[in-house]
């Protein structure tokens, strides 16, 4: 099912949540809390406003958080962050647990340049280019019909944290790889693992075509023509600009930026790497991060002891994380002490199937 369709069977914000005082909705959101106890489990990704995050139980990145959610026994678990990621958590959970996002209007623009019908058609196109040469990866940033069609075809998901080794995995099942939806992380990683830039073709799904530099023969790795809408705001020119105004300063940014970008910085990984690095940071050493701009200003906050600065002075936060909201949670949470459960995320049957196929494959490779 669409985003689309699903905005039009669910919920809305009532009007009088948007006038509430902002101590108003934290005495509220606390006292519901309170009254459900252990009924409810509240995930907070991090790239969500502070407002947020004090109400989590648990923080992390979608995938730490989908596996948090699945060790969980609550009746309901609300995820806050986008939907992608709390398909996955419902993915992995018990069919009678409820999984709520609190505002559905948190999509995730990655996850949407790959749609079901578009990649069955790429795939299409591929078989008949390439033969069954081609392992599908995708990354976990991606909706659960796009999950369930790679686990269909024998491939997996792939986080930022682990994408090497499963790319290294994925050569050694089929000659070629489909990487989804990201094309920059599917870059970045395989040039890591020295493969030529060249050996990479880009699939587009608009103009619905194979964009190479080489022979057909020659090509490794399909790159879907997707990005992160955040991650692309950084820019050679800030790498440039710092190099020459403050050349002691480390960066710092996430693969999901472009390859120039990952290529000029001192280092790159996932989320939960760029906040290792700075919680294992010399006091006194200076940063530029770049990624999500929420997550940057808790860093800086929460590390008064280093010089941390967003490589993009001018960042904003992701504005679809920013979806949710104190006065989105407040009302979930008050509906739950009515008994009511608004805004489920609920994936199909045989789409969840596939899906935690893909899923279980991974993590199955992990471990070896």
């Amino acid at each position: 099912m669409s985003i689309l369709s699903l905005l039009t069977e669910t919920s809305s914000l009532p009007a009088q949540y948007t006038t509430l005082s902002t101590e108003e909705l934290k005495k509220r959101a606390r006292a519901a809390r309170e009254k459900l106890q252990d009924r409810v489990y509240i995930l907070g990704h991090h790239y969500q406003k502070d407002e947020v995050i004090q109400f989590a139980d648990a923080t992390g990145d979608s995938l730490q958080l989908s596996q948090i959610a699945a060790e969980q026994t609550a009746e309901t678990i609300i995820f806050c962050g986008v939907h992608f990621m709390a398909e996955t958590a419902d993915i992995l959970t018990s069919p009678d647990q409820n999984v709520i996002l609190p505002d559905m209007r948190a999509g995730c623009s990655m996850a949407d340049m790959a749609t079901i019908s578009q990649t069955e058609r790429a795939w299409t196109h591929l078989q008949e280019l390439f033969d069954d040469t081609i392992l599908p990866l995708t990354y976990v940033n991606s909706t659960a019909a796009i999950k369930s069609f790679v686990g269909k075809y024998g491939g997996a998901t792939v986080t930022s944290s682990n994408a090497h080794k499963m790319v290294k995995w994925a050569f050694t099942q089929k000659q070629r790889l489909l990487f989804l939806p990201d094309q920059h992380l599917g870059r970045n990683t395989a040039a890591d693992l020295g493969i030529p830039l060249e050996h990479m073709a880009i699939w587009d799904p608009i103009a619905n075509r194979l964009e190479a530099l080489c022979a057909l023969e020659d090509v490794q790795v399909i790159l879907w023509k997707g990005h992160c809408s955040v991650h692309m705001n950084f820019l050679p020119k800030h790498v440039e600009n710092l190099r020459k105004n403050e050349p002691d300063r480390r960066i710092l940014v996430h693969p999901e930026c472009t390859h120039e970008v990952v290529t000029a910085s001192d280092d790159n990984g996932s989320t939960s790497y760029i906040i290792d690095q700075i919680n294992q940071a010399p006091d006194g050493s200076k940063w530029a991060i770049g990624t999500e701009m929420n997550l940057v200003n808790r860093l800086i906050a929460d590390n008064p002891h280093l010089d941390i600065v967003s490589l993009n002075p001018f960042m904003c936060p992701c504005l679809t994380m920013n979806r949710i909201d104190l006065p989105h949670l407040t009302w979930v949470l008050e509906e739950l002490v009515e008994g009511n459960v608004v805004n489920p995320i609920k994936v199909d049957a045989e789409t969840a199937e596939y899906s935690k196929i893909a899923l279980e494959r991974m993590w199955k490779h992990l471990d070896v």
